[in-house]
């Protein structure tokens, strides 16, 4: 019997954390269990919940450090803490994402340390992979000169779309096309704000004009600043919140 999948919104902050609030982490649970980004905070409110997380897999977007930060301190909580007899989750990576690794373990940690920790991994630009079931794939969206990559997630009867950071573009509204959840972010206040010549994030508008052009069924707003207000008739995320795909 096919276990509906379902996500929790573990964090949802902006680059900066929201009062309270963990950064981006979204918990997608059905066949298997695949974290999209781990943003800092997002450990120790999954630590609440058990004493270490239970994952298959962990998926990050890019390597802006709300979207990966906690991945740190999960190799430490690995090799030596309370998750060294768990099994070794497997890390999905950006390409050349297990060269940014080595650097950074080499300069503020220590070599090989995520290769200790997690079967690391590295995914490509419109090539399915799987995790327990769960099948993914990324697709490349424009976020400043960052390379960035939202997700879309099915399990052959749901699926589920997650934009990670981006500017408005076609591939946002093809990653999101016909999903039945669309996760996606409206980090400005409006269209281009602050941004001069390279685009990164959307503004609320941009979010509802992608998910009316991509036909997802369902909107959530996410990666929005808590200063900022949004349209009562959209449903913006909090942490804790748990959506049915």
């Amino acid at each position: 019997m096919l276990t509906r999948m379902k996500v929790t919104v573990v964090g949802c902050s902006p680059a900066w954390p929201n009062p309270g609030g963990a950064q981006s982490g979204y918990l997608v649970e059905g066949s298997g269990r695949l974290l999209l980004d781990c943003g800092p905070g997002v450990l120790p409110r999954l630590r609440e919940q058990e004493g270490w997380p239970r994952v298959d897999a962990i998926a990050i977007s890019h390597f802006h450090l709300d979207h990966w930060g906690d991945v740190v301190p999960w190799t430490w909580g690995s090799q030596y803490g309370p998750g060294r007899e768990l099994p070794k989750a497997d890390l999905w990576v950006p390409p050349n994402g297990g060269r940014e690794l080595a650097n950074f373990g080499t300069h503020f940690g220590s070599d090989g340390m995520f290769e200790q920790a997690f079967n690391l991994h590295e995914y490509a630009e419109g090539e399915e992979f799987e995790i327990s079931g769960l099948r993914v794939t990324p697709r490349r969206v424009p976020h400043y000169d960052i390379e960035t990559y939202g997700f879309r997630v099915t399990d052959g009867e749901r699926t589920l779309a997650y934009s990670g950071d981006s500017a408005p573009s076609d591939a946002l509204i093809d990653l999101a096309r016909d999903a039945d959840l669309f996760l996606c972010e409206a980090t400005l206040a409006e269209v281009g704000a602050g941004e001069t010549t390279l685009r990164g994030h959307l503004a609320a508008e941009e979010a509802v004009a992608a998910f009316e052009q991509s036909g997802a069924k369902r909107l959530v707003i996410i990666h929005r600043p808590q200063e900022l207000g949004l349209d009562e008739d959209l449903v913006r995320a909090a942490d804790g919140d748990v959506y049915e795909v």
